[in-house]
Parts: structure tokens; C-alpha cells; sequence
């Protein structure tokens, strides 16, 4: 897979989504040193690459121009390409399932960075948990939608502060916690996405002792397909690479999960044991 590294002076979700429409491999945007540069193009796909690094590749593509598309689309207020997205959810499926959850992070890692790389993290856990549990096959649709669309609200934030290079002050996070519920506002209407992948986007950061946001439910109101997102949504934010700081190990993110008493549910953590750790 070639090399094609994209620099952005200004980057907006809308310049995001044309490079990787134009098929960008990797999207850097504002100042970038020399060394990061030669790292991007030292770290990218070589001629070289083995057959399975060029499928991991190309299911990282799909994913990445679903998700940067969906983006754009939301912060013009433009049309969602819904199944285009559900599409992208299912061929990341079928990748993960042939290689493994392992082999996908190592391509996200590597090949993204940011927001999008949330998002196709949480995409990859998602799937391969729902897969570890056995689960149907409309069942994995819906929760590969839901995934694919849980973070689309941040499409109303802007670049600075979600990729800020930094940790937020208490007016950023209070206006990155309006995410869930924006994205549930953008969606809504749209009558290609179900009421189970709505209940997901809204209330991903919900937690069982009514903790969480935007509602404040309770145990009783939590989807299955709600609390199997929250686990693979606070799990690949710890094992991610943020600016501020290096991944977590996925050993100590587990733990972290373990750690979090009341608030998600515990025979599906003892679940995804074999997620965090081995596959």
C-alpha cells in the first residue's frame, strides 16, 4: 500500500475527510517537526508489506474515510451516508474476525491518530468482544453501527480541543460531554438507523450507578448494546496514544476496568478478560 501523508495547516473535519477521500494514509495537521514527518513515512505501509498488513491496511482505509466522511457530514449538516458507514462497520468485521482484534490495533496505532483513531479503536474492541460473546448476526450489525457512530456528536467540537495537545480544563470537558447527546440530535431523524444504535450513541458514557452522562441512568436503563460499548469505549481510550500520554498497556487498562466498581457490569468485564488480554 503506498505512502500518502497529508499535511493540514488548518485542519477541520471537512479538510479530514477530503484528504482520505483523496487517499490520504495518514492526516497530520498544524505545525509538524521533521522527526514526526519521518516517522510517519518511516512507520507506514512499505512496498515490502505481507498480504495481511495489506488487508489490515486497506479495512483501516475503508474505515477511516467512513468515519472522516461521516464527520464532515455532520458538522455542515449535510447528509449522513449511513449505510456507506454500516458497510465500512461490517468489512472491519469480517477483518477482525479473520485476523484478530490484535493485528487491527497494531494497524490503528500505527496509521491514525486522534479522534479517528477513537473511533476505529472502539470499532475493533466492539466487534471482536461481540464476537468473543457469540452474539447474532443482528445483533453484531447493531453493535458495529452503534460503534462506528458513538463518537459522530464530537463532529459539533472543534479540532483544538478534541485533539488538544493537553489535558482539558473544566470548560472543555464540560463542552466535550455534549457529544452524546449531539450526536443523538444529528441522527435522530434519519430512519436508516435503529432505536437500539440511538439509545448507544446517547448514552455510551452511562454507568450503572447513574453516574454517567447525559441522563444520569440507572442499571435499568442501560442497554446490553449500551454496556458492551461503554467497556470497548473506556478500554480503547486508555490503550490509545493521546498526545498528553503514552498507551496504557493493555494489561494495566483491564485493571482500570476492574477498578471500576457499580458503574459497569461485572460478569461482562470478567467477559472481556480474554479481549484486553489475548486476542
Amino acid at each position: 500500500m503506498q505512502k500518502r501523508v497529508f499535511l493540514l495547516d488548518q485542519p477541520t473535519h471537512r479538510s479530514i475527510s477530503q484528504a482520505y477521500a483523496l487517499g490520504a494514509t495518514l492526516v497530520l495537521g498544524g505545525p509538524v517537526s521533521a522527526n514526526k514527518l519521518l516517522w510517519a513515512l518511516a512507520e507506514h505501509a512499505s512496498p515490502g508489506a505481507t498480504t495481511d498488513a495489506q488487508d489490515s491496511n486497506a479495512a483501516a482505509s475503508i474505515g477511516t474515510t467512513a468515519i472522516a466522511s461521516m464527520f464532515a457530514a455532520a458538522a455542515n449538516r449535510a447528509t449522513i451516508d449511513v449505510e456507506g458507514a454500516k458497510e465500512a462497520g461490517s468489512k472491519i468485521a469480517d477483518h477482525i474476525a479473520e485476523n484478530g482484534l490484535s493485528d487491527w490495533l497494531t494497524t490503528i496505532r500505527r496509521h491514525h491518530e486522534g479522534t479517528y483513531q477513537h473511533c476505529l479503536l472502539v470499532t475493533g474492541v466492539a466487534i471482536d468482544f461481540g464476537l468473543s460473546l457469540g452474539l447474532r448476526k443482528a445483533d453484531m450489525e447493531r453493535l458495529y453501527s452503534a460503534a462506528m457512530f458513538h463518537d459522530i456528536g464530537k463532529a459539533t467540537i472543534p479540532l483544538t480541543i478534541l485533539d488538544k495537545p493537553g489535558r482539558l480544563d473544566a470548560h472543555e470537558r464540560a463542552l466535550i460531554e455534549t457529544h452524546a447527546a449531539a450526536g443523538y440530535d444529528v441522527l435522530k431523524d434519519n430512519k436508516s438507523i435503529s432505536p437500539e444504535v440511538l439509545d448507544a450513541v446517547r448514552h455510551h458514557h452511562e454507568y450503572l450507578d447513574g453516574s454517567g452522562y447525559p441522563d444520569g441512568l440507572g442499571a435499568e436503563s442501560i442497554s446490553d448494546v449500551v454496556r458492551i460499548l461503554t467497556i470497548s469505549d473506556v478500554f480503547s481510550a486508555l490503550i490509545e496514544d493521546r498526545r498528553y500520554r503514552p498507551p496504557m498497556s493493555r494489561e494495566d487498562a483491564y485493571g482500570i476496568l476492574c477498578g471500576m466498581h457499580g458503574k459497569l457490569e461485572k460478569p461482562l468485564v470478567a467477559s472481556f478478560k480474554d479481549v484486553a488480554l489475548n486476542r
